[in-house]
């Protein structure tokens, strides 16, 4: 098979390793602790995290904390509605890192991650753990689809949580008007369930986004498998009960 096909498969599977550890890990577990997996699995996840992306736990967190504290407002780190969807695909790594890089962002909704030990040795070092993927990517198929891979990963990775933030509060299909996060299903499929942003919107700590069977929730399937096999415990799972409760809890504070 020819080296670039070859790394552009390679840098498809690294793309989705470091989706599904983003959503299963950052977001549905550590930001909004709709599911607990086995430290075991948190330790497996981590390391994919820091060798796929090596972003910082208690980075991503907070700045997506700050989101859902203040969606759609002068305060969101990646509005569309303020800065517009293009530029939010575009710039949403440096809408990121420029969040990410406030101490008062991470003390103000992070304070629940501590820097552990392994942080300051390893995990804290993007670019060390990146350097561990490229090698890798290296010794498995060669130095061109290794660079090919890695190209392609980085720019995959960085498309799709930019369409996440972009996207998916643009356009789509809603379920629930209370929020202006959208349904897109594409998306969704290719995000491991994170496309479903107005069903995540309206019942945040829920680790189920998807409603019904037959929309694609990749990451709930790992979840509910996780949790077969006694490797995880769901908070919450049910998205039209949550947002119902979170509506009328709404309502009462109009009165």
């Amino acid at each position: 098979m020819h080296p670039v096909l070859v790394g552009l498969l390679a840098g498809f599977v690294v793309t989705q390793i470091a989706v599904f550890s983003t959503t299963l890990y950052l977001h549905r577990e550590l930001t909004h602790k709709a599911v607990t997996f086995h430290p075991v699995i948190n330790e497996i996840f981590r390391f994919a995290v820091w060798v796929t992306s090596g972003i910082r736990p208690r980075q991503w967190v907070a700045v997506h904390r700050k989101h859902h504290a203040h969606t759609d407002t002068a305060e969101d780190p990646h509005s569309p509605v303020v800065l517009g969807w293009k530029k939010v695909q575009l710039m949403n790594v440096f809408l990121y890192r420029k969040a990410a890089s406030d101490e008062r962002t991470i003390e103000s909704y992070a304070r629940d991650l501590p820097q552990r030990p392994t942080d300051r040795l390893f995990y804290d070092h993007a670019i060390l753990g990146l350097g561990l993927l490229f090698v890798g990517l290296v010794f498995s198929f060669g130095i061109i689809a290794a660079a090919v891979a890695f190209a392609f990963h980085a720019v995959l990775y960085l498309g799709l949580s930019g369409s996440v933030n972009s996207v998916a509060h643009h356009f789509g299909r809603k379920s629930y008007e209370t929020n202006s996060g959208t349904n897109v299903t594409w998306l969704a499929l290719l995000t491991a369930g994170e496309g479903f942003h107005n069903h995540h919107h309206a019942a945040p700590t829920s680790a189920r986004f998807s409603r019904r069977w037959f929309q694609a929730d990749p990451g709930w399937w790992v979840i509910k498998v996780l949790s077969f096999l006694k490797l995880a415990n769901i908070r919450h799972s049910d998205v039209d009960k949550l947002a119902n409760r979170a509506q009328k809890a709404s309502n009462l504070m109009k009165i």
